[in-house]
């Protein structure tokens, strides 16, 4: 059976969890971050993970975590953090997936140091660009929705209105 689930994917920052907080409250349903849903499992947060394990482990962890929604998610919007549809190109199995596509120097923009501090594939900004230019082909091709610049509240909106069927809780 296919899943009911609203997959939000993008770069880091891109607006993910915020816009998905948002619609699951606007649809009366659920929400769900899987990097959270990580740090949740593993007692930990992300960072301590990379620097402790590094990226591997880490995505052995995000697999999981995708197995596990697979299994017991249903009605949910779920953001997924940047890397999770470059390493999980099974995505599809678990809901719809919503590519929330924002240019890179944006991003940047609406990042304060904080944001770039916890997300340690985004220490070096040069990098960070080359990563964007590798996983935006992904994200595209990976995607039933592209919804490309938009601010959050508009987001929202072509959301609900492209899944006026999304069953409430």
């Amino acid at each position: 059976m296919k899943s009911n689930n609203i997959i939000l994917t993008g770069f880091m920052g891109s607006g993910k969890s915020t816009v998905g907080r948002i619609l699951a409250k606007e649809l009366d349903t659920y929400f769900l971050d899987t990097d959270v849903l990580i740090e949740s499992f593993e007692n930990r947060k992300i960072t301590e993970i990379f620097e402790k394990e590094g990226e591997e482990a880490f995505r052995k962890m995000e697999k999981r975590c995708f197995e596990w929604i697979k299994q017991n998610v249903q009605n949910t919007i779920i953001s997924v953090g940047g890397g999770f549809p470059v390493y999980i190109p099974e995505i599809k199995e678990a809901g719809r997936v919503i590519y929330l596509k924002v240019e890179f120097d944006e991003i940047v923009k609406r990042m304060n140091k904080d944001e770039i501090k916890k997300r340690p594939l985004f220490q070096d900004i040069q990098k960070a660009k080359e990563l964007f230019e590798k996983r935006d082909k992904i994200y595209s091709s990976l995607a039933d929705i592209v919804i490309e610049n938009r601010d959050v509240q508009t987001t929202v909106k072509m959301i609900k209105d492209g899944y006026a069927g999304f069953k409430q809780r």
